[in-house]
């Protein structure tokens, strides 16, 4: 691994996102504090429904795997993780904690500038991979090239077009498009140099899953799973690709919550030791950090059925080279220290955006976040 200035490794970074607003209280559970009880009489969890971590917190107990990484020391808890103000619509919200502005509108992402400073010259059109529909706005950024992939062994552009023939007449038409003019000029040299890494992006990753060999066996009905299996093919290719992003959810559990909140920690549980298995069949442990994050959490009480939109919540860096254990404080539950029905956040989401930046990626943070925050002793060198 190369290191940065500051003689802090270069790692790469797996970005899972916890779409739709994951229950705090319900993943790392106060299953001492009556005022958990009192709150939520229908949701709470007892018993059998808890792994304790120690006499105060426990996990969910549909979290083996969290519970295996948090006792051997791979797995960092942020507790209380938000932002000033915090806004509980999960448009803006999320909008926040990608672009890491929570008082202005941005459409600048802040791995889309992470991948502009770790590849200015854009050479690489696959430094950034998102695996699933559409472009997080978090890997957004104008000029930058980002590849957003389904499946690897589908993937390239126009896959659903009918018959090999108008396939690749579409590809050369697109192709064209991309070549200079006979003047020598340019349509646009950004739509020239983000279409032809569309391209070129298409062209590498295609080859991953047959350079991957692995024996880990990941379920195929377990979407996340199927995503970070994508991940790890890319990886394992060595094509130069930093940052890594993939999405699980909804977590947006109004109603059902007991049922489908635990449907989604067993997948992610699954999905996590199948992903970290394959890592140390690679050899890629030490290099590799998981930053795992929701939008928002959800209230206090409980709502009869499930929980409603709230704020403050937990987050997760996970790896060999993560320093575990509990980090920050766990809010306070009772009626006098609750923000409106919710927690109050006290560890801000940028001191660990500013950490992954300068500890995992190796990229100065105060040019991405536009201020300078102080970082969290997180990850080892």
């Amino acid at each position: 691994m190369a290191n940065n200035s500051n003689g802090h490794s270069k790692k790469n970074l797996v970005v899972i996102q916890l779409s739709g607003g994951n229950d705090y209280l319900n993943t790392l559970v106060p299953y001492q504090d009556g005022h958990y009880y009192d709150f939520r009489p229908n949701m709470g969890l007892r018993g059998d429904d808890l792994i304790p971590i120690d006499d105060k917190l426990a996990f969910n107990s549909h979290m083996g795997t969290f519970k295996s990484l948090f006792d051997q020391d791979k797995m960092a808890v942020l507790m209380g993780i938000g932002y000033p103000e915090p806004n509980r619509s999960h448009f803006r919200s999320m909008d926040i904690w990608h672009t890491a502005q929570p008082t202005t509108t941005s459409s600048e992402g802040w791995l889309g500038k992470a991948n502009s400073i770790i590849d200015p010259e854009g050479k690489n059109p696959i430094t950034t991979v998102n695996f699933g529909r559409g472009l997080p706005r978090a890997l957004a950024l104008q000029g930058v090239s980002v590849a957003s992939v389904g499946a690897l062994e589908s993937y390239g552009l126009y896959t659903g077009l009918a018959g090999a023939s108008n396939k690749d007449a579409m590809l050369d038409t697109i192709s064209r498009i991309y070549q200079p003019m006979a003047d020598g000029g340019f349509p646009s040299r950004r739509i020239l140099e983000t279409g032809r890494g569309a391209l070129d992006g298409a062209d590498l990753l295609r080859e991953a899953p047959r350079t991957y060999s692995s024996d880990v066996e990941y379920p195929e009905d377990n979407p996340i799973a199927q995503s970070l299996k994508g991940i790890a093919q890319v990886m394992s290719a060595e094509l130069g690709t930093r940052i890594y992003y993939a999405a699980h959810g909804s977590f947006d559990t109004h109603t059902n919550e007991l049922v489908n909140h635990a449907l989604l920690w067993d997948q992610l549980s699954t999905a996590l030791a199948c992903f970290l298995d394959d890592l140390k069949q690679q050899g890629k442990g030490e290099e590799t950090v998981i930053w795992m994050f929701s939008e928002f959490g959800r209230r206090i009480a409980d709502n009869g059925a499930g929980t409603d939109h709230g704020s403050g919540g937990a987050a997760f860096v996970i790896g060999d080279s993560v320093k575990g254990g509990l980090y920050g404080e766990y809010p306070k539950l009772g009626l006098a220290d609750q923000l409106e029905g919710d927690v109050h956040f006290n560890t801000d989401f940028r001191q660990v955006y500013a950490t992954l930046l300068e500890d995992v990626l190796g990229v100065e943070s105060e040019p991405v976040l536009k201020q300078k925050f102080s970082t969290l002793d997180l990850v080892r060198s």
